[in-house]
This record gives structure tokens, C-alpha cells and sequence, in this order.
């Protein structure tokens, strides 16, 4: 067994704690940066703020893409830590963060191209366009910067280094909210740059956590090295990576892709609809920070207790963690049932802006126990190897289930029929995720070979 695959050892539940906390820490940071973005945008006007609500499932979208080169990377070193070939984990940990930044550029040479259309088919106003386009511009020039920090966190992650995860996070967050306030809105005489300066921010401090990222990187056990990637074989190494990666990019995809379309079809029902929606999806967003901070976690013990065929233990970190899900998102909606206007009004001063977001809260929120159980559910699978599994449960979700009941219901009534399709998605495929992962665990005893 492998020195460095200490989440083979000890108590699941101590692991749990111990990798999750530091990233519920970081991804709160993290989700963080949208609420002060909406903050700021939201004083530079509705216009603005709506073109938040179009430009934030479409980010989400692409970075989700880069969420699963993370997620790929992690599965593939923390099962060659577990079975302790440590070269070949130090191989693919190399290979990774290079094929993340070429995978980058790539993202970011389709973005610039397809911006105009991709808006425009999301039903965004000719008057909205020009606004979207000031904010994508600059962020699709700068989001490979954002796949080398998923490369490297990927790697951390792998070998249970949540600490460091979190302090990337923490920095990068901290960077955006010294800036955005100047960069947005101005300060000390300087005018700001209005929804651009959000991107600018955001690119600053993607640039700030990539540098501090490949700087803790080099302390760990398996540091980048340009050496390593060289002697890599492409063809072996990439090819476990992006058997993981692929569908797990797409199954992170897929959510936001659904919102998307949700946000095209709310858009029929006026501006302030549009706002409500956006702002409710980014409260929610944050809200679900320890959900997101678990499923980031589950993957590295699960991974590396399956590698070293402690079947058991994995087992065991994944009930523990679905158990957590469906008690958190149950109180989690309870508060914002008893507090969405409050809420609300955090984001405008226009009453129906606010009302949206209240109906948004009270009916969607009761769905967050299932949406944490199926990303902890996917954040297993993909672990053990069973990416596929997650891609197509979480397609279900959004195809079968999502996107038509919002299509069916809007007629009759309205926005509400797009918050109650989320809550319909998440209730149904967050209780077929419990059951699907669990089955794969308990039927599964040996874990597919690796090159």
C-alpha cells in the first residue's frame, strides 16, 4: 500500500470532516465571487443584472467542463496512489494539467466565436447583447487560466491535499473582492468599467491561484515537473484520463445546460422574471456550498480505498455522506421557505425582482436533499470508474425530467412551472442516484485495470 494514500487509514467519518471542510471553505469562496458580482452589477442597473442571469449558466456550463478534467484527474491519481504506483500517478498528475490547459484555449476559441448565437438563442434582448458581450469577451480570453487552477486542483485533490484546494480558492475569491468593487463600479475617483470589470476581476484572480497553485503543488508528492510530461506516453496516459473525464465534464455540463434552456424559457415571462431567477440560482448556488464541498471530497476516499480494494470503507463514506445530504438540504429548505423575501431583497429594490426570487426559494429549495445526493452519488462513481453511470443519471435528470415538465407546465403556470421542474429533477434523480450508486458499490468488487 502506497505511503501517500492516507485516506486508506483511519476513520471514514474523520476523513469526511477533514477533506470536506477545507472544501466547503473553498467552494464557499468560490460561489461567493457570484453574489458579490450580482451584488455590484445589480446596482448598475436591471439590464445589467439580467445579463447575469443569461451569462451565469453559461459560465457554469464551461467551467463545469473543466470541473470534470478535475474530476478525471483526481479519479485516475487517487486510485494509482491507492495501489501505490506512484510514477504512474506522478505521469498522469503531469499529463493532466497540460491536456487542462490545452482544453482551455480550445473552450475559449469557441467561446469567442459562438457568443453572439449562443445569447441570442437563449431569447437575450438586441439591448442585453452588447452588455453580455462586454463580460464574455474578456473572461473567454482568460478562461485557460482557469483550467490549469482545475488541473492542479485536480492533483491536490487526488491525494487528499483538500488544505491546499482551499487556499487557491480563498485567494482567488480574495482577489475578486478587493476588485470588484473598483473594477465594476469605481472607487477613489476611478470610474470602473461597469459589468466588464467583473470579468477583469475574474481573470486577475485566476492568474493569482494558478501561481500560488503550481507553487504548493511543488511540496506535495507529486509536483509538475515539464521533465515528466515529456517521457509521458500520450496515447496510456491521456486515454484513463479522459475515459473519466469526458463523461464526467458532460454530466457537470448538463445541469447548466438545463438552466440555460430554463432561463430562455423564463425569459417569456418578463425582465424581472429573468433577474429572480439568476439572482435565486446564485443564492442557491452558495447555499449548497457543503453539498458541492462533499461531493468534491467523496472522490478521493472513495478512489483510493477502491484502488486499494478496501471495498467496505468506500462503501461506508459513501452512505455517511448521503445521509448528510438529505438532512442538510432539508433544513437548508426550511430556511429559505420561512426567509425568501428576505433574501430577495438582498439582490434589488424592485419589488417584483424580489417576489420572483421568493417564489424561486419556496418552491425549488425542497429539492436540495436530492441534488446533494446525486452529485455525492456522482462524485462516487466517478471515483470507481463509473463516469458513464453518472453521465447518463444526471442527463436523465435535466431531459426526462427537467426540461420537459417546465415545457408542459409554463402555459398554465408560468414561472413558477420552471422552479418546480428543478424541484421535480432533483427529488427524482437524487433518490435514482442513491440507488444506483449503491448498487454499483455493493455489486461491484474489483476495480477496473489500469494502464
Amino acid at each position: 500500500m502506497s505511503e501517500v494514500a492516507k485516506l486508506t487509514r483511519g476513520s471514514i467519518r474523520g476523513h469526511l470532516v477533514s477533506q470536506t471542510l477545507p472544501m466547503v471553505i473553498g467552494v464557499a469562496a468560490m460561489m461567493s465571487i457570484g453574489l458579490v458580482d450580482a451584488y455590484f452589477v445589480g446596482r448598475l442597473g436591471s439590464t445589467e443584472l439580467a445579463a447575469m442571469a443569461f451569462i451565469f449558466p453559461v459560465t457554469v456550463a464551461i467551467t463545469s467542463l473543466g470541473v470534470g478534467v478535475m474530476v478525471g484527474i483526481n479519479s485516475v491519481v487517487a486510485r494509482a496512489l491507492g495501489e501505490g504506483d506512484h510514477d504512474r500517478a506522478l505521469r498522469k498528475a503531469n499529463f493532466g494539467i497540460v491536456f487542462a490547459v490545452l482544453l482551455g484555449i480550445a473552450m475559449a476559441a469557441l467561446l469567442l466565436v459562438l457568443q453572439g448565437p449562443l445569447f441570442t438563442l437563449m431569447q437575450a434582448r438586441p439591448a442585453v447583447l452588447p452588455v453580455i458581450r462586454d463580460y464574455m469577451t474578456p473572461y473567454a480570453l482568460g478562461f485557460p487560466i482557469s483550467l490549469a487552477i482545475m488541473g492542479v486542483n485536480g492533483v491536490l485533490r487526488g491525494q487528499g491535499e483538500a488544505r491546499r484546494t482551499s487556499i487557491m480558492s480563498i485567494t482567488y475569491a480574495a482577489a475578486n473582492w478587493v476588485l470588484d468593487p473598483l473594477l465594476i463600479t469605481g472607487a477613489f475617483g476611478f470610474k470602473g468599467y461597469g459589468i466588464a470589470g467583473a470579468a477583469y476581476a475574474t481573470v486577475a484572480g485566476w492568474a493569482i491561484a494558478a501561481l500560488l497553485g503550481l507553487w504548493l503543488l511543488r511540496t506535495t508528492s507529486l509536483p509538475f515537473h515539464p521533465s515528466v510530461v515529456a517521457r509521458c506516453n500520450v496515447r496510456d496516459t491521456v486515454g484513463p484520463i479522459v475515459k473519466v473525464a469526458g463523461p464526467a465534464a458532460f454530466s457537470n455540463a448538463i445541469n447548466p445546460i438545463g438552466l440555460s434552456v430554463l432561463t430562455a424559457l423564463v425569459a417569456a415571462q418578463g425582465e424581472a422574471a429573468v433577474a429572480g431567477f439568476g439572482a435565486g440560482g446564485r443564492l442557491q448556488s452558495f447555499a449548497v456550498v457543503p453539498l458541492l464541498g462533499l461531493s468534491g471530497s467523496i472522490g478521493a476516499i472513495v478512489g483510493q480505498n477502491w484502488g486499494a480494494r478496501q471495498y467496505d470503507r468506500a462503501r461506508l463514506a459513501m452512505f455517511e455522506a448521503g445521509l448528510f445530504s438529505v438532512v442538510y438540504g432539508l433544513v437548508l429548505a426550511a430556511i429559505f421557505a420561512a426567509a425568501g423575501g428576505w433574501f430577495g431583497s438582498f439582490f434589488s429594490d424592485d419589488p417584483a425582482v424580489v417576489h420572483q426570487v421568493e417564489r424561486y426559494l419556496h418552491i425549488s429549495a425542497w429539492g436540495y436533499a436530492g441534488f446533494g445526493l446525486l452529485i455525492t452519488a456522482n462524485g462516487a462513481l466517478n471515483a470507481v470508474d463509473r463516469a458513464h453511470v453518472s453521465l447518463l443519471q444526471s442527463a436523465a435528470r435535466v431531459f426526462l425530467v427537467m426540461l420537459p415538465f417546465a415545457w408542459l407546465m409554463r402555459p398554465a403556470w408560468g414561472a413558477d412551472a420552471i422552479y418546480a421542474a428543478e424541484l421535480a429533477a432533483n427529488l427524482i434523480g437524487g433518490g435514482a442516484a442513491g440507488l444506483i450508486v449503491w448498487r454499483v458499490l455493493t455489486r461491484t468488487q474489483t476495480p477496473p485495470n489500469q494502464t
